[in-house]
């Protein structure tokens, strides 16, 4: 059924592409395509490779992001640890490029799904504002290295796969729109389009549009012209939408900040959010991968003590846990790969390469490494098989070497794409019955809650919570899987550990 209901859709949706570019044998040409089932699943060697490069570019932003979150420079108090020591910049940029090759690379080879893998941005703030000033870079580390240790054990013994299948068809569908809507939020911020208030506190309004409500600077008309660009590419079926509205905007963002000098928005407000889409000074040069290995697994449990550290791992499971798991049910269904109850085939292989890369991405010191909701704009590009993450890892090898080159792509550029596929992904919403309000109440609460909280796993918890009181009030506690029951108690417990805490002491 779900290939039957992949192909009702893709029959339908104008945004899919042209069927010229569909044209695929009966039987796999190759080794490579059997393997892959590149050919079974209805895809094309070139739509693979296109579904790759443009996941790359919508999410390759995180090796400049991640530095700036995780990392700092020696001698100044920002990110430092409780010794006072840093991780630099530039270490930490070919780290994150390393780890997400590698783990990209082996997810596609494994599960075999084109979801890319990457450092969380989630973790990654909760290691530098919660963790890192309590103990050192290598003991932080160490606790992600022992939560993704924790993942895997959960993943090989069945238990994720058990938590994933349980889950209602419904909330699978809202958790697939919540985070089309997360992601198209995702776009809105990253390109300015949406801003908060800088004086909040005297506002009840915490957001605005642009710059006192006008689209104003140049990055985010930028911005806007690549959201209607790529949505009329998509709408005329063009090969390649998502990918050439990148390389338009790139190339016009180029064009302007060379005329104009905006800069960055550090040092200008009207500037270009993160990367300033200038010609390169150089090509690049060799990574520094120092950092790798540079961890101490189990510091932190003697430098703070076993209960603060083990709660500390326990907010990294829940987060890495439940992530992982509405992205992966997000674009499972958004690709056609799920099958009618909206479960994934081979999801436990998944899951265990996806713990995997919290562990990797602490042996590397680049922060857990986790499934990125960006992979949904290689899917809407075509892509359905791992080999379009191999394409995706191979690009971010080559980004260690190759840095200036990748930095001149804005955020600009490439969050319109994050907003066309929010607009694919919130029609699942239609998979939902919203006469029923036991339905209607979890489902919405999922949804909103992601781009709200800016968090998956808030919109899971709150879906969670909710589908199990209406289910009791509405008479239908024995229609409530024994593993919802437990997983709603662990978030209320994850939600209330402010006041839980506050009584302890």
């Amino acid at each position: 059924m779900a290939e039957q209901h992949a192909g009702d859709q893709q029959e339908t949706d104008p945004t899919r592409p042209a069927e010229s570019d569909q044209q695929a044998t009966t039987r796999p040409v190759n080794a490579v395509d059997r393997y892959f089932k590149i050919t079974e699943r209805g895809s094309t060697f070139a739509r693979e490779a296109r579904g790759g490069v443009v996941t790359f570019f919508t999410m390759a932003y995180i090796v400049v992001l991640n530095p700036i979150i995780i990392g700092g420079i020696p001698g100044q108090p920002k990110n430092a640890d409780v010794l006072g020591n840093v991780l630099p910049l530039a270490q930490v940029a070919a780290v994150t490029a390393l780890v997400a090759g590698v783990m990209t690379i082996v997810f596609g080879l494994v599960a075999r799904y084109p979801f890319a893998i990457a450092t969380g941005l989630g973790i990654n703030s909760l290691l530098a504002v919660s963790v890192a000033p309590q103990v050192t870079w290598p003991e932080a580390m160490g606790l992600v290295v022992v939560d993704g240790i924790i993942i895997v054990l959960l993943a090989v013994t069945g238990f994720r796969t058990a938590v994933f299948n349980a889950v209602p068809d419904e909330l699978k569908a809202a958790i697939a729109a919540g985070i089309g809507c997360f992601i198209a939020f995702i776009g809105f911020v990253d390109s300015g389009f949406v801003k908060r208030i800088p004086d909040a506190a005297h506002t009840t309004v915490p957001v605005q549009l642009g710059i006192n409500n006008s689209i104003a600077t140049y990055p985010t008309l930028i911005f806007a012209f690549g959201v209607l660009l790529m949505g009329v590419l998509m709408v005329r079926r063009v090969p390649g939408g998502l990918l050439i509205g990148i390389v338009i905007t790139t190339v016009l963002s180029i064009i302007i900040q060379a005329v104009t000098g905006l800069g960055s928005s550090v040092k200008n407000p009207h500037g270009w959010s993160l990367s300033v889409p200038e010609l390169p000074k150089s090509l690049g040069s060799a990574p520094d991968l120092s950092l790798f290995g540079d961890v101490d697994l189990f510091g932190a449990f003697t430098r703070i003590g076993v209960l603060s550290a083990s709660v500390l791992v326990f907010a990294l499971v829940l987060s890495n846990f439940f992530d992982a798991m509405g992205t992966m049910t997000g674009l499972g269904k958004e690709g056609g790969l799920a099958d009618d109850k909206g479960n994934l085939p081979g999801i436990g292989k998944a899951l265990v390469v996806e713990g995997t890369g919290a562990i990797v991405g602490g042996v590397g010191s680049a922060s857990s490494n986790t499934v990125f909701v960006e992979s949904a704009s290689g899917i809407a590009e075509g892509a359905r098989t791992g080999f379009a993450n191999v394409i995706t890892g191979g690009l971010f090898l080559i980004a260690m070497f190759f840095t200036p080159l990748y930095e001149i792509v804005p955020l600009e550029a490439v969050s319109p794409a994050l907003v066309v596929v929010g607009a694919l992904m919130i029609g699942q919403v239609r998979s939902i019955d919203f006469t029923k309000f036991e339905y209607a109440l979890p489902a919405f609460l999922t949804i909103v809650a992601m781009p709200f909280t800016y968090s998956i796993a808030n919109g899971i918890g709150l879906g969670f919570i909710s589908w199990v009181v209406l289910a009791v009030a509405k008479g239908n506690r024995r229609s409530v899987h024994p593993l919802l029951w437990g997983v709603a108690i662990v978030f209320v417990l994850y939600f209330a550990r402010g006041p839980i805490s506050d009584l302890l002491h």
